[in-house]
């Protein structure tokens, strides 16, 4: 019982964090398309993943922290960079490839 409690517990500890995680990304970033902030903080702060929303910063909602996940959000989904990883092209080139067209996004969703 106290094991099933403790995980209770933890599991409302976790929603609570990627709800202000995504309040904190809908803060930054304010045109990000509607209820997209939730995806990138559940993806950004899932346990055990190592990604930045498990990170010290990143629990403290910092700004920069924030930024990384949302840069990696628009890299996956908004531009070809999977693509090009697929394609066996180097993660440091195909992140100079995409960079230009992560950044004019990332402008527009501040």
């Amino acid at each position: 019982m106290r094991r099933r409690n403790a995980a209770i517990r933890r599991a409302e500890l976790d929603e609570a964090y990627i709800k202000r995680f995504s309040a904190r990304i809908r803060e930054l970033y304010p045109h990000c398309p509607l209820k997209r902030e939730k995806l990138i903080a559940e993806h950004a702060c899932r346990k055990y993943s190592g990604r930045v929303g498990r990170s010290a910063d990143a629990k403290a909602l910092d700004a920069e922290a924030v930024r990384l996940a949302v840069i990696a959000h628009i890299r996956h989904v908004e531009t070809n960079y999977d693509e090009l990883l697929a394609d066996m092209v180097e993660r440091s080139e195909a992140r100079m490839l995409v960079r230009d067209a992560v950044s004019e996004i990332l402008d527009k969703w501040q």
